[in-house]
């Protein structure tokens, strides 16, 4: 693939300083920046009309920015290079828009024309095993269950040997079996080194799929690794369950060491906030027993991506509503 040619510490594959698009009035997006290394799985996370699928359409050079500037595979995102660009990188937009009367193949010839591929019965075939339909590429697309209609796409995005390919809701509509098909793919595509953009609302989706994940709405809300973000929202908790209430629990969880402080969670629960669960948990369960309790459980908090997201946008709400 196209991916592995480029050195990963020479440059990133997209780079963004300031990037905003306004339609009259209308703001899509503005003030973005952020930048994705080569052999990256980037997720793009944001509500409706938060400006996702606007990016990936600036990005992808169809429309141009209003302010700010941007490098898409090593290429600066100008007017000029719109041409140059777009062979270094692929789209696949949520609708597949393949030709349902032609088949498999059918499609990916008249695409492999479209972008003047060189070698194209190779590269047909190489992306048809790519996507695991090397089996169905007689088949009519009309024909196909949509799964395997995403798998074709997925197969005409990978026809240019793409640096950089934008997924834009890949999943959308997918039952759970070909949902986990289309994941497979992205991880292989990743061992391949194809740096993917992906924006997506499905958050396990990108909880599992994404090195890092960035929060959108109109501008940018955050970024980082889906572990880092929940570092920054959220406090380290443990939770402790015991058969019967303590007598005097500030007594058995004071000074503990990485124990910051605690509140009841319950009739014997109890919530400790904590720096450092690998030392809070050990002397909190040594306290705990020489306190005469019966201990039931331990347990660690584990925020979602999910919980980052929805704290985000609730704040969002919150500073609309105060306007």
């Amino acid at each position: 693939m196209a991916g592995q040619q480029q050195d990963p510490a020479s440059a990133a594959a997209l780079s963004v300083r300031g990037l905003g698009k306004r339609f009259g009035d209308r703001v899509a997006f503005q003030d973005v920046t952020f930048e994705i290394g080569y052999g990256e799985v980037f997720g793009f996370l944001g509500p409706n009309g938060a400006g996702k699928t606007t990016i990936v359409r600036t990005l992808g050079t169809l429309i141009a920015p209003t302010s700010g500037s941007a490098t898409v595979a090593g290429i600066p995102l100008t007017p000029g290079n719109g041409v140059e660009i777009r062979r270094r990188i692929a789209v696949m937009p949520e609708s597949p828009g393949l030709y349902l009367r032609l088949s498999v193949a059918e499609n990916l010839e008249c695409f492999a024309d479209l972008y003047g591929a060189p070698d194209p019965r190779e590269r047909i075939d190489r992306a048809l095993r790519a996507v695991g339909l090397a089996d169905r590429a007689q088949d009519a697309c009309g024909t196909l269950s949509k799964g395997l209609r995403q798998r074709a796409a997925l197969a005409r995005a990978l026809l240019p040997d793409p640096q950089v390919l934008f997924l834009d809701e890949p999943t959308t509509g997918l039952d759970p079996s070909a949902t986990r098909d289309v994941h497979d793919l992205i991880d292989a595509l990743r061992q391949q080194g194809v740096t993917i953009f992906l924006t997506t609302h499905r958050l396990d989706e990108a909880e599992r799929l994404c090195d890092r994940v960035a929060i959108l709405n109109t501008t940018l809300r955050t970024i980082g690794r889906p572990d880092e973000l929940r570092d920054q929202l959220f406090a380290r908790t443990l939770t402790v369950s015991t058969l019967s209430p303590l007598p005097d629990p500030g007594r058995v969880f004071a000074g503990l060491p990485a124990v910051d402080g605690w509140h009841a969670g319950g009739p014997a629960v109890y919530v400790l906030t904590v720096s450092d669960p690998a030392v809070a948990a050990p002397a909190t369960t040594r306290a705990l027993v020489a306190a005469g309790a019966d201990v039931l459980s331990i347990t660690q908090s584990r925020h979602s991506l999910e919980d980052v997201y929805l704290q985000l946008v609730d704040q969002d709400r919150e500073e609309e509503g105060r306007r």
